[in-house]
Order: C-alpha cells, then sequence, then structure tokens
C-alpha cells in the first residue's frame, strides 16, 4: 500500500463509499518565542479552514508526551494516544488520511505513530493543505467514536540502538546540513551529529510544490547516501517529528527505516554521549 495520497485521489475517496478519517496536524517547529512574536497557533489555522469532516490533532498534545531527558518530542502515552485517536474517529477498520500545512513533517509523524501502533491503512496527503482544490469548512465535525487500540511494533530505536546502527547499517540525520555539520545549533545543548550518522536533509526528498520526489528518485538518492538491501536504516532528526517525514519518504521509495524518536534533542542532553562535527559521518 502507497504511504502517500494524491488531492485528486483523496477526494475521490471521500466521494466513494468508505471515505477515510481525516486527521489535520496543523503544526510547524517555530522559534518565535525567542523572536518575541505569537507562536504558531494550529487550531486557529483549523478552524479558518480545513477539509471538510477532517478533526484536528494537537502534535504537541497528542502526539508526544512532555519534553524532557527523552527528547523535545518524545512518545506520547499509548492509552493517551489510543484515547485521542478514537476521539478523532479512528478504527482500525477504517483508512485514515492525514495532512498539515504542506511542510509534511507534522502529518508525517502521525503517519509514523499510527503505523508503528498498528493501523493497517494511513497515508499521508501528499503537499498537504495547499494542493486541496475542493471546498474547506471551518465547522468543527463530531465523530463517532472510533475502535483503535495501539499496540507498539517495530521500527523504534533508542540512543544506544541508533549508535549501534550508525556502526553496522545506515543511519540518516534527517535535519539541515548546518546542523549536522554543528556550524549552527538553534534549539538543543550542542550541535553536531551521533558519529556514523550520514547527513540526509528530508527538505531534499521533496520538489519545490511540497510533493515527495517520484519514488524511483527518491530510491536513488538514499541509495547514494548508502541504503541497499543487505543494510538496515534508521532515522533521526531533532526531536522526532521530521524524521518521520524522512522514514515516509524512504517508504514511498520501498525502503523500511526504523525511527530514533528522541533524535538529537535526547541525545545532545546528556554530555557523556559523543557528538560528531563537520560534514564527514565520524
Amino acid at each position: 500500500m502507497n504511504a502517500i495520497i494524491s488531492a485528486s485521489e483523496l477526494a475521490g475517496e471521500l466521494a466513494g463509499p468508505r471515505p477515510p478519517v481525516l486527521l489535520d496536524v496543523r503544526w510547524q517547529l517555530s522559534l518565535a518565542k525567542a523572536a518575541g512574536e505569537p507562536p504558531f497557533d494550529g487550531r486557529a489555522e483549523y478552524a479558518a479552514g480545513h477539509l471538510p469532516g477532517a478533526v484536528y490533532v494537537d502534535l504537541d498534545a497528542e502526539l508526544a508526551s512532555a519534553p524532557g531527558e527523552r527528547g523535545r518530542h518524545p512518545l506520547p502515552d499509548l492509552g493517551e494516544f489510543g484515547a485521542a485517536m478514537r476521539r478523532a474517529g479512528v478504527s482500525a477498520g477504517r483508512p485514515v488520511v492525514v495532512y498539515d500545512g504542506g511542510q509534511g513533517w507534522a502529518a508525517a509523524r502521525a503517519w509514523w505513530l499510527l503505523r508503528w501502533t498498528g493501523h493497517p491503512d494511513v497515508r499521508v496527503l501528499d503537499g498537504g493543505l495547499p494542493s486541496w482544490e475542493g471546498d474547506l469548512e471551518t465547522a468543527a465535525p463530531a465523530p463517532d467514536e472510533g475502535d483503535f487500540e495501539p499496540k507498539p511494533g517495530e521500527g523504534l530505536l533508542d540512543a544506544d540502538g541508533a549508535a549501534a546502527l550508525a556502526r553496522s547499517g545506515v543511519l540518516f540525520d534527517a535535519r539541515a546540513g548546518e546542523r549536522y555539520r554543528g556550524d549552527v545549533e538553534p534549539i538543543d545543548r550542542v550541535g553536531g551529529h551521533i558519529p556514523g550518522a550520514v547527513s540526509a536533509p528530508t527538505t531534499e526528498n521533496v520538489g519545490p510544490d511540497g510533493r515527495f520526489l517520484p519514488a524511483e528518485e527518491l530510491a536513488e538518492r538514499f541509495a547514494s547516501l548508502g541504503a541497499s538491501d543487505d543494510r538496515e536504516v534508521g532515522v533521526y532528526c531533532g526531536s522526532g517529528v521530521s524524521g518521520a517525514h524522512e522514514v515516509l519518504a524512504l517508504a514511498v521509495a520501498g525502503i523500511p527505516a526504523a525511527l530514533y524518536v528522541g533524535s538529537w534533542s535526547e541525545w545532545s542532553a546528556d554530555p557523556s554521549r559523543p557528538v560528531a562535527v563537520g560534514p564527514d559521518p565520524q
């Protein structure tokens, strides 16, 4: 099953006999507080206009637990996550489509969490809300309670697992190159990367319109960075959000990959963990 869906395909499914549950996960990483600007308000954006029938999901409150030693967006409590998904109408036997404002990172986080906890049919709207040409609505729906019960699955890395995979397989760093190199670090304690990790910014997986590159191009890109059939692949980023977008890109390319959810925000918070700087993995 494809991990993404186009706006035209989604319109067709919404008009069909088995429409998917729609989740609006608008969110963005913002340094507005430090700059004295108001933070991004995904709920307000949702209220101003969303896909018909879509339910808003708060990434910080429902797709992550409170920031701390495990990173800025650690895994949510699965009981609370399941309750949030059921309130949104998510059931195991009904397809789900998630979207955000176009960057794709937040939608990918929801996609990854649902897939990791066992939902069999979840996709991301390629290009997000800007790709949608149909009508929007402002009223919040009241969906019937879903029955989805999340269970942890495979494809999750902790800090030790990420370090080991950087040696035995390939570990992609999905952040911007300047953060990987340690040239700048606007958020976390220190810049740099996990020793052995390969720089693979997730922004290079999409075109100017925010849609993913064709599967063949993505496969070629990841192969050039070291992914192959005989190597395990993992991904991390700053806090497990943009890294989920890279895992999604890898899925489009037909490459299974694990996610280190704690990512650099967890790794760099521990001064005892090694930090590599510069353009080379080591």
